[in-house]
């Protein structure tokens, strides 16, 4: 081995961190940047370079995010990454740097968040229907007439959770509010978001890390399946070639509408950071609308960057004064694709209401 070479391997054995490493001289250090961390904009140009002491030249520099190459530099050590058609979050930066045909590593991270602020809009009321007010709702969706509504709850709970009304699946009527067919759910399992896909009706659970499957029309369970993505199971919905699912967290995963595997995911953020607890899911013409758990947002999240293009402030829709006594957050929406009609109402609410989304 050369000495050079030998100098370069010192040296980065020497590790000192995620973004770097150094020799015992403060001069002798081997680092690529940006700093972790670092966040830009949906749009802003990235450049990446690394510094090394002046006696160590390397041969090239190949630069990976996420473990697929982005770039290299033979004559200099910078790339400029583009991000305007990059999917939002932290991403892993890795410079292979090359000598005498050998690579070392060294890594650093960005977080990328949207190219704006969201757009604020609120809302008008166009109708009100009745809502079961036992009904816990955790999955709301509208299909060939009817409500299809996912209520969830524990009759017979593990240890650490409360005991609440029993888990539910139900076709209701929007008229009345009341079920045209209902079944309830093994007392030991919190029923969660729903999705229709085809003439199968698709279930998950919150923390039992099952999803069922049944027949639409009839609420016959057909099967049921593992449910191993993210840490929890929460909101659902379709756009009529894959399933959308979140747990709690600012991830929405992508599933295989026959197999429920997971086929990929967003991470959801705005222009100023990670929006987490991302709830009960609809599709709506090619958007995604979400509630927030505990807050009286909806967001709609671009499905291919996770950007959030628009808040919602629904505070001022059915205030907490005037609620019914038993009624909890709000959480549920739906679409009438037909007719474009949406549906919204909250956890054990009296009301749902029919409303138009508007800018302020």
């Amino acid at each position: 081995m050369n000495k050079r070479l030998l100098y370069f391997a010192i040296v980065a054995l020497l590790a000192c961190g995620c973004n770097g490493c150094k020799d015992t001289k403060k001069d002798d250090y081997i680092t690529v940047s940006p700093d972790a961390g670092t966040t830009y904009k949906s749009g802003e140009p990235v450049n990446f370079s690394v510094k090394y002491p002046a006696d160590l030249k390397p041969d090239s520099v190949v630069y990976l995010m996420d473990g697929m190459r982005i770039g290299s530099a033979k004559d200099s050590t910078a790339v400029t990454l583009k991000t305007d058609t990059l999917v939002l979050g932290a991403r892993v930066i890795t410079a292979k740097v090359y000598q005498a045909g050998q690579p070392q590593e060294f890594t650093t991270n960005i977080v990328l968040l949207a190219a704006k602020a969201p757009e604020e809009l609120t809302f008008k009321v166009e109708k009100v229907f009745p809502h079961d007010t036992a009904t816990y709702t955790e999955g709301l969706l509208y299909q060939d007439g009817a409500l299809y509504e996912s209520g969830g709850g524990y009759l017979d709970p593990p240890p650490g959770q409360s005991k609440e009304t029993q888990s539910r699946l139900k076709k209701v009527n929007l008229q009345t509010g009341k079920a045209e067919r209902m079944i309830m759910i093994d007392p030991k399992v919190f029923a969660e978001g729903i999705s229709i896909v085809g003439n199968k009706l698709i279930q998950l659970t919150y923390m039992e890390r099952k999803g069922f499957v049944y027949d639409k029309d009839t609420f016959k369970l057909l099967s049921t399946f593992d449910n191993n993505v993210g840490i929890e199971g929460w909101g659902m919905t379709f756009d009529g070639n894959k399933l959308y699912m979140d747990d709690k967290t600012n991830r929405i995963f992508f599933l295989n509408k026959d197999t429920y595997q997971q086929v990929g995911y967003i991470d959801v953020y705005d222009d100023k950071g990670a929006i987490n607890q991302v709830n009960e899911l609809e599709m709506i013409d090619g958007k995604l609308y979400a509630n927030v758990y505990q807050t009286d947002d909806i967001l709609v999240i671009d499905p291919k960057t996770g950007a959030v293009l628009q808040k919602i402030d629904m505070k001022a829709l059915y205030p907490e004064a005037n609620r019914n006594a038993n009624a909890d957050v709000l959480n549920g929406i739906a679409y009438d694709k037909a007719t474009g009609r949406i549906f919204v109402t909250g956890k054990k609410w009296d009301k749902l209401f029919q409303v138009k989304f508007v800018k302020k």
